[in-house]
């Protein structure tokens, strides 16, 4: 019997173990650190022998195959071992995609890809198809091929999701965009990030959609260096497109094998400049899926935001208070200051990914009164910062950020929490930050 080890307990591991043992496998699951209680009874219900706190060396070293959760780097010394002894290490994703016939719409992006994956599903899903959603969110993707039957999956990929897959295939994939992140994990290379998001349109042939952002600097230099058989389709708010979707006159028109589908921007559920783009991706993938045009506007114009990302909590004394705890790297903090129209008090910080801030500084010095410091080490942020906004403090709690803010903000401010780094510092994650955010400011 093939043997397979999963790393990490988590919700792609767990997941991943249970379709290894659904499939016959001999698995087995390691993780380092403290498996959360809801995969040890998955694990135990599906009698999937595990371990926590260490990793058993010849437990592991035993396998056919390595099943990679997403967050395990490929520098952790486990891995390098494993790859020592010559044994194949893949993705959650790769596994899964195996076992798997549904059609496949995969997002992936540097920002805007959970909101483009939610709002695909959103609008599949309204349409009356049988779909699920997965990836890095909402439920393990191989758990629910172990467990479910969909015709069709949305799956939002992260570059680690991507890193080690090799035989999966989208039929329709999506680049929301590409900017520096995550490049601590990638030898702080761009082109070994870049890489890593292209990977999405691995075996791509003619029958296949490739959709992607033409405004998008990075994305252009390197679609001529992939070799990419997928059908090409662009969106734009610079010009028109003969195929894919632009802006023109408030509108935003989709073109598609000779179809069109059009909708006043204004009527769009989601503002702002960068969710035009979420929403003309959103829209080319419905065209593709054969979804009429009502149903593609219907799904546009009602779809609620995304937890964390630019949502509004609550208005307190006429300051409004934002969560956008998903904006973990520069560009996505950009998004969401140059949204804002009224005075700034800006919650940043938390676990550097070898961020440059200078594209912030203009907006800082435009719309920025105080910044709140949220993070163990501020240093780089006072660095960037401290020249151009009048007033900074530091703090080490969301309820410290919050209380900070409604002292600072004037009635007509928006306090912004839109923290530009990842939240392992004093977080479990950015969901436990964003949600500590909203408790401390229904506090108030």
């Amino acid at each position: 019997m093939k043997r397979i080890v999963v790393l990490g307990g988590g919700e792609s591991g767990a997941g991943a173990a249970v379709l290894a043992k659904v499939k016959g496998f001999d698995v087995f699951l390691s993780d380092k650190g403290r498996i959360d209680g809801k995969y040890t009874a998955l694990l135990e219900k599906w009698g999937i022998p595990y371990e926590s706190g260490k990793h058993t060396e010849e437990l592991i070293l035993n396998a056919d195959e390595v099943i990679k959760s997403p967050g395990i780097p490929l520098s952790a010394p486990i891995v390098g071992k494993i790859r020592d002894a010559g044994i194949g290490i893949i993705s959650e994703i790769e596994f899964a995609g195996r076992y798997d016939k549904a059609r496949k719409i995969c997002i992936t992006g540097s920002n805007g890809k959970t909101t483009t994956t939610s709002l695909i599903y959103y609008l599949l899903k309204n349409a009356g198809l049988n779909v699920g959603l997965g990836g890095n969110i909402g439920k393990s993707y191989a758990l629910q091929v172990a467990t479910e039957h969909f015709d069709i999956y949305v799956l939002e990929l992260s570059s680690f999701q991507l890193d080690n897959m090799y035989d999966f295939k989208a039929d329709i994939a999506i680049i929301t965009n590409i900017t520096p992140d995550h490049l601590d994990r990638y030898d702080h290379n761009l082109e070994n990030y870049v890489r890593a998001k292209f990977r999405i349109t691995r075996n791509m042939d003619k029958d296949d959609c490739f959709i992607f952002c033409s405004d998008d600097e990075i994305t252009i230099s390197h679609l001529d260096k992939i070799v990419l058989k997928a059908k090409k389709l662009p969106f734009t708010q610079k010009g028109e497109v003969s195929e894919g979707a632009f802006v023109k006159d408030d509108k935003m028109i989709v073109r598609y094998n000779g179809g069109e589908c059009d909708m006043f921007l204004q009527e769009l559920a989601l503002g702002g400049r960068h969710n035009v783009y979420n929403s003309m991706a959103a829209a080319i993938a419905g065209k593709v899926m054969n979804i009429d045009n009502e149903k593609i506007r219907e799904a546009l114009s009602s779809f609620q935001a995304v937890e964390h990302r630019l949502e509004k909590v609550l208005s307190v004394g006429d300051v409004l208070y934002i969560n956008d705890s998903k904006a973990t790297n520069v560009d996505a903090a950009w998004y969401a200051l140059e949204c804002q129209t009224r005075p700034v008090v800006w919650i940043v910080g938390g676990t550097d990914k070898g961020n440059d801030y200078t594209p912030l500084q203009p907006l800082a010095k435009e719309k920025v009164k105080a910044i709140i410091c949220l993070g163990l080490d501020n240093a780089k942020i006072h660095e960037a910062f401290g020249g151009i906004v009048p007033e900074m403090h530091d703090v080490t709690s969301a309820a410290d950020a919050v209380n900070t803010a409604s002292r600072i903000a004037a009635p007509g401010d928006v306090v912004l929490l839109s923290p530009c780094c990842a939240s392992f510092d004093l977080f479990k994650n950015y969901e436990d930050r964003g949600r500590q955010f909203k408790e401390a400011v229904r506090n108030l």
